[in-house]
C-alpha cells in the first residue's frame, strides 16, 4: 500500500458501521438522483425527444453536426458518448479522490453537474437540438459520475452481512422516490391547460423540476455522511495530485491483478449488464417506435416497471441470503435471457404489460445484488473503496457504451428494433457464463502484502481466518 493511502486512512476518523444516520443518509442519494434515470432516460424525455425529432423531420431523421440520422438512434448514440467519456476519466479522478481524501467533494461536484445540466434541458426546443444533445451527454455525465463515489461508500458504512439489504433499500428508496416526483410531473403534463401552460412548455417543467430534486435532497446525504478526511500532512507529494492520482490508480490496478474473482466478476457484470442497462435506456422508444403505445401507456408501464423493482430488489436480496450472491445473480441472468426472447415477440397489450413485470422484478436486483456482490469481493477495509468502484462504474459504463452503440447500430441496419432486443440474448448468455465459473467459491481472495487495510481491530461481522463472505 501507498504511503499516501496509509497516511489517508490512518489520519481518518474511524466510520462507524451501520450508523442508522449515516446508512439513511447515504440511501436517500438513491432517492434524490434516481429521479434522473426515470424522468429523464426512461420516461418523459424519450417522449419528448421523439416528439421534437418527429417534429422536425415526421420520417425521424434529423441532422446532427452534418450528419443525416435517425432520431431514436441519435439518442442512444448520445447515451453512449456520455458513459464513455465517464469511463476514461472515472478511474483517474477516482483514484484522484482515494489520494487526496475527498470522496465527498467529487461526489458533490458531479451531482451539482448533473443537476445542473439536467435543469438545462428546460431550453430543449426543435431549435436547440444540437445543443441539447450534448446538455443531455453532461447531465448524463454528472449522474454516472457521481454513482460511482456514492456507490463507493457502500462497504464503508456497512457490515458486509448488511451489503444486500442496504443496497437494495438504496434502490428502493430511489424507486419510491423518482416515481413521487414522476406523478408530480405526469400531472403538471396533463392538466397543463389549468396551469395555464403549452404542453411541451409544461413537460420541460418536468426537466427543471427533475434537476431541482435531485440537488434539492441531495443536501441530505451530503449532510449525514463522514466528512472528508483530506489529505494529511504526511502524505507523498511528489509530483502533486495529478501524478499521484495515477499512481494510485497503478496501484489498485496492480492489487486486481492478485484478484481473479474479482476479474472474474467484472467478465461477468460486463457481458450481463450490456443487456441489462440497454433493455433499461431503450424500453421507452420501444414501445413509442414499435408498439405505437400512447404516452399514457408508456408512463404507466414505467410507473409498473419501478414499483415492480422495489419488491425485485427484496425478494432477491432474501434469495442471495439463502443461496449465494452467485446463484441468486445467475437466475436474475437466466431471466433476462427469456425476456429477450419475449420482447422480440411482444405486442401491444397484456403481453407488453406481463413482460413489463418480468422487466421490473429483475431489474432492481440484478442492480442492487451486482453492487453488494462487488463490495464482498474487493479487499476488505481498503481505504482505496473509491477507485476499486471506479473499475466497477468503467465496467458498466464501457457496457451501455457497446449495448447501445449495438442497439442502434442493428436497429439502423436491419430496420427492425426487434432484431436489436433479439440480439441481447448473447450478451446474457455470456455473462451467465462467466457467473457459473464463481460458483461454489468463496469471494473474496486473500491477497499479499500489497492489500490495503486499515489499521485497528477487524469488524465484529467477519474474522482474520473465515471471511463471511457467501458464496
Amino acid at each position: 500500500m501507498s504511503t499516501s493511502s496509509t497516511a489517508v486512512a490512518a489520519s481518518a476518523p474511524a466510520i462507524e458501521k451501520d450508523n442508522k444516520r449515516i446508512t439513511r443518509g447515504w440511501a436517500m442519494y438513491d432517492w434524490a438522483n434516481s429521479v434522473y434515470p426515470l424522468v429523464i432516460t426512461s420516461s418523459i424525455f424519450p417522449i419528448y425527444w421523439g416528439a421534437v425529432t418527429k417534429d422536425i423531420n415526421p420520417t425521424d431523421i434529423v441532422d446532427f453536426l452534418g450528419f443525416k440520422v435517425p432520431g431514436s438512434s441519435l439518442l442512444t448514440y448520445a447515451i453512449s458518448a456520455a458513459f464513455l467519456l465517464i469511463a476514461l476519466v472515472s478511474p483517474f479522478l477516482t483514484s484522484l479522490a482515494d489520494f487526496s481524501g475527498r470522496k465527498k467533494l467529487f461526489l458533490q461536484f458531479f451531482c451539482y453537474l448533473g443537476a445542473a445540466a439536467c435543469a438545462g434541458l428546460y431550453f430543449f426546443t426543435k431549435d436547440t437540438l444540437t445543443v441539447s444533445t450534448f446538455v443531455f451527454i453532461l447531465a448524463t455525465v454528472g449522474f454516472s459520475g457521481s454513482i460511482v463515489f456514492y456507490n463507493s461508500y457502500l462497504p464503508d458504512i456497512s457490515s458486509e452481512e448488511k451489503y444486500d439489504s442496504l443496497s437494495a433499500r438504496g434502490f428502493s428508496m430511489g424507486y419510491i422516490g423518482s416515481v413521487l416526483l414522476l406523478v408530480l410531473c405526469l400531472v403538471l403534463i396533463e392538466g397543463h391547460e389549468m396551469f395555464g401552460l403549452a404542453k411541451g412548455h409544461a413537460t420541460r417543467l418536468s426537466f427543471l423540476l427533475t434537476g431541482l430534486w435531485w440537488v434539492g435532497f441531495a443536501q441530505i446525504p451530503f449532510f449525514t455522511l463522514p466528512a472528508d478526511p483530506g489529505r494529511p500532512a504526511g502524505a507523498v507529494t511528489e509530483g502533486g495530485w495529478l501524478l499521484n492520482g495515477f499512481r494510485e490508480l497503478g496501484k489498485v490496478w496492480a492489487q486486481l491483478n492478485q484478484l481473479p474473482n474479482l476479474k472474474r466478476f467484472l467478465l461477468a457484470y460486463f457481458t450481463y449488464n450490456m443487456g441489462v442497462q440497454t433493455v433499461m435506456y431503450v424500453a421507452t422508444i420501444f414501445g413509442d417506435k414499435v408498439l405505437n403505445l400512447e404516452s399514457k401507456e408508456l408512463i404507466i408501464t414505467i410507473l409498473l416497471l419501478q414499483l415492480v423493482g422495489i419488491l425485485g430488489a427484496y425478494l432477491f436480496a432474501k434469495l442471495s441470503d439463502r443461496i449465494g450472491n452467485t446463484r441468486a445473480l445467475s437466475w436474475a441472468v437466466f431471466i433476462w435471457m427469456l425476456i429477450c426472447i419475449g420482447g422480440y415477440f411482444v405486442q401491444k397489450g397484456w403481453s407488453f404489460f406481463a413482460l413489463a413485470s418480468i422487466i421490473g422484478l429483475t431489474m432492481g436486483a440484478i442492480q442492487s445484488l451486482s453492487r453488494s456482490t462487488y463490495s464482498k469481493i474487493i479487499p476488505e477495509n481498503t481505504p482505496n473503496t473509491a477507485a476499486f468502484f471506479s473499475f466497477f462504474d468503467v465496467t458498466e459504463k464501457l457496457s451501455i457504451v457497446i449495448g447501445t452503440a449495438v442497439f442502434g447500430i442493428i436497429a439502423q441496419l436491419t430496420g427492425s428494433m426487434r432484431n436489436s432486443i433479439l440480439s441481447l440474448i448473447v450478451f446474457f448468455i455470456l455473462g451467465l457464463g462467466f457467473l457459473l465459473t464463481l460458483r461454489g467459491k468463496k469471494l473474496r481472495e486473500a491477497t499479499g502484502p500489497s492489500e490495503a487495510t486499515v489499521p485497528g481491530p477487524p469488524p465484529a461481522s467477519a474474522t482474520a481466518s473465515t471471511p463471511a463472505t457467501p458464496k
